[in-house]
């Protein structure tokens, strides 16, 4: 067994302890089942380490379901269960009283209200992609299960799709570049595909590497050897460099969570092409969705106004 093999972010395992599935692919000193737990806080950051000092890996959103195989001085050690990624957790973020989403947020922000009443000080907020669960509605709002009340336009189902995750990803322009961060308040390249995509209904792991390899077939013919676009590009491609992804929203035109504008953006692809290369290199490669991915039956969370 040799855990050098296993890639750290998405295996939980350490020197001290690992997940009793990885039992036959890792040698440690003990292997733990671990239990589900539910984040509760808006966002919760995931950590290399256990402190607030340690760098941002990702975060897990409200109503994301947690593995947790370890806790101590206020941090759990466990792995996402939807993309597998594995890190330290504050553990007053997470819950063991574990409730199934009924809905999900499909607008940037949203807030949780202490009562059905717009005018009435909000208690927190929730941005795209957080799950929660509804035991009611009054009016308007949704009656959630944790306490409180969330403006039911703002959601859509749990299990509906919107139609196009180009146009989920649209939604987030503007939004701040943070490396690791994940909600419409910060995120950056690749958790713009997979919060655009995960709303779509499709599985998308988390980083730009694992995505490059993992979602979308290789379109063959786009990049010339100098790295510019020959042309075939569709709305829907993901365009990947080295360290860096972006959706194509047509021929000419893009959309990313940009580290040189340090925020989500959309801009002309030749544009990025020629600013990228000149710092990290021409495109690596351009995924292309299956053709039922970007156009799906179920309703958007609003329409367009």
């Amino acid at each position: 067994m040799n855990s050098e093999r296993l890639d750290p972010r998405r295996n939980a395992y350490r020197e001290d302890m690992a997940a009793s599935a990885l039992s036959e692919k890792v040698q440690a000193p003990r292997y733990v089942d671990g239990v589900t737990q539910q984040v509760i806080a808006a966002r919760a950051p995931l950590r290399s380490a256990p402190k607030f000092r340690a760098p941002l890996m990702t975060e897990a959103l409200h109503g994301e379901a947690v593995t947790v195989y370890d806790s101590k001085d206020g941090w759990a050690w466990g792995q996402l269960k939807r993309d597998g990624y594995v890190g330290y957790i504050p553990a007053d973020h997470l819950s063991s009283n574990v409730f199934s989403p009924t809905h999900a947020v499909r607008v940037r922000a949203t807030y949780i209200y202490p009562s059905p009443d717009i005018k009435t000080p909000p208690i927190d907020m929730l941005t795209f992609g957080a799950r929660v669960a509804a035991d009611g509605r009054e009016g308007r709002f949704l009656s959630l299960a944790r306490g409180g009340y969330l403006f039911a336009e703002h959601c859509v189902g749990a299990g509906d799709k919107l139609k196009d995750y180009v146009r989920a990803a649209e939604r987030l322009v503007g939004t701040p570049y943070l490396w690791g961060g994940k909600t419409s308040l910060g995120l950056d390249c690749s958790a713009l595909v997979q919060l655009s995509l995960h709303a779509a209904g499709v599985e998308c792991p988390r980083d730009t590497d694992m995505q490059e390899a993992e979602v979308g077939e290789t379109v063959e013919g786009v990049i010339e050897d100098d790295g510019t676009l020959k042309g075939g590009l569709e709305r829907g491609d993901l365009i990947f460099w080295k360290g860096h992804v972006a959706i194509a929203q047509s021929s000419d035109w893009i959309v990313h969570a940009s580290g040189h504008q340090m925020e989500t953006v959309m801009e002309p692809v030749r544009h990025a092409i020629e600013r990228i290369g000149q710092s990290w290199g021409k495109p690596t490669s351009v995924k292309r969705l299956a053709e039922e991915t970007t156009v799906l039956q179920l309703p958007d969370a609003r329409s367009d106004q």
